[in-house]
């Protein structure tokens, strides 16, 4: 069975409700992660997801801002917690689906500034990094695990628009790829994006807003990823190879998002 898994920061989904429905019907995903829902559990479109045939859901909503969703055509089950948010922030959520665990995670930006002395939000950002490698590493890597979601670090050189640049701007500098390594290495993930589309080609899934074309400018950053246990290894290659890709042109739709969805089909 194919298992097409994504995810998408919607930044706000009651405003992109219609985005998702035209995405769910051109992509047919099986499970699609949301970030950035900016809504609590009661004010979710559940009626819309519904619709498109995706009314298996799993909501962890805050007022205003962040939040979290997994929305499946599949049914859920019950996943073990992975709670390492210390501000108690709606960032992440998780399900079992068709054997596989899946966890969503909108993981802090950090702020502007890179120091987790004078910074709050960068100091909570690689807590949110250390707790989350601690707690993967007690698992077993050969378990069917998914971790995907708006991991807000570009971890690669051709990740970025423009690596010395970026390397001294928050979501690029050596501290966030250094914490973003070790979680990979916890369990030994596969990227499965870069899997797909291997280095040195470039790669990006956000593009700001401040850009009125945002292919023309071309400052993107990869900050959005879908990353498998080796207990997956054979599920993502059975064809041969990965199948992932960055929906970059869902950025171009009217009133999009800053970020583009990003897929990878597993056969399970």
């Amino acid at each position: 069975m194919r298992l097409r898994l994504c995810t998408w920061n919607v930044n706000s989904v009651r405003l992109r409700a219609e985005q998702a429905a035209r995405f769910v019907a051109e992509q047919a995903p099986d499970v699609l992660c949301l970030q950035e829902i900016k809504c609590r559990e009661g004010e979710f479109p559940r009626q819309t997801f519904i619709d498109m045939g995706l009314p298996h859901l799993a909501i962890s909503g805050q007022k205003g801002w962040h939040g979290v969703a997994i929305a499946s055509r599949l049914p859920l089950e019950d996943a073990p917690p992975l709670e390492v948010c210390r501000e108690g922030h709606a960032r992440c959520v998780g399900a079992v689906v068709a054997g596989v665990e899946i966890h969503n995670f909108y993981i802090p930006a950090g702020g502007d500034v890179a120091d987790r002395q004078t910074n709050p939000k960068f100091d909570h950002k690689l807590d949110f990094y250390e707790k989350l490698t601690a707690e993967l590493s007690r698992r077993d890597p050969n378990a069917p695990l998914a971790i995907v979601g708006d991991l807000n670090v570009a971890p690669g050189e051709n990740d970025v628009w423009n690596h010395k640049y970026m390397s001294k701007i928050v979501s690029h500098t050596p501290v966030e790829i250094e914490a973003m390594a070790a979680l990979t290495a916890s369990l030994g993930f596969i990227d499965l994006i870069r899997e797909a589309r291997p280095e040195p080609e470039k790669l990006a899934s956000w593009w700001s807003y401040r850009a009125q074309d945002f292919r023309q400018s071309n400052r993107g950053l990869r900050l959005d990823h879908i990353l498998v246990t080796p207990g997956l290894r054979e599920a993502a290659f059975r064809l041969g190879s990965a199948a992932a890709r960055v929906h970059d042109d869902v950025r171009a739709w009217e009133r999009p998002s800053d970020h583009a969805p990003v897929s990878a089909d597993l056969i399970v």
